[in-house]
């Protein structure tokens, strides 16, 4: 009778490419190559059969999974993979107790993949660290956000950390091709071809991602039914299946802060296309727009300032559209204020004024408010010299009168510097003339 469990071929083959064309040693591995080249640290160290417990911090699809399997593989190490969304400290004390007999029984060492290590706890993170630590298990984290924000600091410092960079447009197409040529695990018994121009959209559509591009490949083969003639990939198939490109973007995690730190430079440095491709990188991926207004309204005041007053104004408008008609009509706002608040003159001095007096605040004495300076609205607060000697702006000649603002203390103190660009060359020079300075 016909067993009731699929061969391990047959599951095999019915994984999807991505699985199946899984790198299974070393050598497989595509890209990489600041760390797998021969003489490379990690090379030797996986080679030398001793790499130790290791963090791999790379975006989806640069193979972190993939790396971790092949250094399990070359270095004789059982391996088990769990994923921290689902795992609990229950599974990590099963594996370790598995690890801690495996290594009494048979020697065999045991290296623990846990992909996302990012989402385990503090306590979850914990409960590896003693096992990690006496050689009990061997370790392996993935994760895509900053492992120094994301894992432990006792953790960290017993694993080394490599950074593994995006798949490069080369590397993907390598991949590709190899998956329409591979007979035994890809598309290679397949009547398949497809065009350059086929080709190159898919390494574009991936984003450097290879698990996308052979996803997106094994969508346009699927439209493959043995016809006479074969399947002929062109561009139009590819653009008509796939339709929009993956975009890397985690609104919790580094590609967030990322991106807004660079859409926040290109403003600072009054490059309005730099301004306006971060802040579309952000709208089309999915990101809160009200969020990116509120960093507007911030660098307004922050890297504009006196410089040009209207562009605080501006930032504030561009919220008030987004909140009133929300997107994708809003977005038009956003940009409009990228573009002023970009090609805006540049000053940090309202920045720099508010710090110096947050830091006296901080640092001085606080001392109580001059005299001349107190509200006197009783009669016992009059007879106690409230207000006495205040002088009133508008009663002497242009509007402005000499006398002290600040504590005794801080008495001559200047928060305030204006520059010389935009309004606050003008600002600048009113500030002098009042104060009897020379220009």
């Amino acid at each position: 009778m016909e067993s009731l469990f699929a061969s391990k071929d047959a599951l095999d083959q019915a994984a999807p490419l991505a699985a199946r064309l899984r790198p299974r040693s070393l050598d497989e591995i595509v890209g990489h190559q600041n760390l797998l080249a021969p003489g490379r640290p990690l090379r030797r160290a996986i080679e030398g059969g001793n790499p130790g417990s290791l963090i791999f911090w790379g975006p989806p699809g640069s193979g972190k999974t993939t790396l971790a399997r092949a250094l399990a593989g070359a270095t004789d190490q059982l391996f088990t993979q769990v994923s921290a969304v689902t795992a609990g400290v229950a599974d990590l004390r099963r594996i370790v107790e598995e690890a801690r007999q495996r290594l009494q029984l048979t020697g065999q060492r045991s290296l623990l993949f846990i992909d996302e290590i990012h989402r385990f706890n503090k306590a979850q993170q914990d409960a590896i660290l003693p096992h990690v630590e006496d050689g009990t298990i061997r370790l392996i984290g993935a994760t895509t956000e900053n492992p120094s924000f994301e894992v432990n600091a006792a953790l960290l410092s017993r694993c080394r950390v490599y950074v593994l960079e995006a798949l490069t447009d080369d590397d993907i197409a390598a991949i590709l091709r190899r998956a329409l040529t591979d007979v035994e695990r890809g598309l290679g018994g397949e009547d398949i071809t497809i065009s350059d121009e086929a080709l190159s959209e898919l390494v574009n559509l991936a984003n450097g991602d290879a698990r996308v591009a052979l996803n997106a490949l094994e969508l346009c083969a699927s439209t493959f039914g043995g016809q006479p003639g074969g399947l002929q990939i062109d561009v139009e198939l590819v653009r008509d299946i796939v339709q929009q490109r993956s975009l890397l973007y985690d609104k919790g995690g580094d590609q967030h802060y990322d991106i807004i730190s660079a859409l926040h430079k290109t403003l600072r440095g009054s490059d309005p296309d730099g301004a306006l491709y971060w802040l579309a990188r952000m709208l089309e991926s999915g990101e809160d727009p009200l969020y990116i207004a509120r960093r507007m309204v911030r660098f307004a005041s922050e890297d504009v300032g006196m410089a040009d007053p209207q562009a605080l104004v501006v930032a504030m408008a561009a919220q008030q559209a987004v909140h009133f008609i929300g997107r994708p009509e809003g977005d038009l706002a956003l940009a409009q204020a990228a573009i002023y608040l970009a090609v805006a003159p540049k000053s940090n001095s309202v920045y720099r004024a508010y710090g110096a007096a947050r830091e006296a605040v901080a640092s001085t004495r606080n001392e109580p408010v001059p005299i001349h300076l107190r509200n006197a609205p009783t009669r016992l607060m009059r007879d106690l010299g409230y207000g006495a000697g205040y002088k009133y702006a508008h009663d002497f000649e242009g509007g402005y009168v000499e006398q002290q603002g600040l504590p005794d203390n801080l008495a001559g103190t200047r928060f305030y510097e204006p520059t010389d660009r935009g309004r606050e060359r003008a600002i600048g020079e009113r500030l002098r003339a009042l104060r009897g300075e020379e220009s």
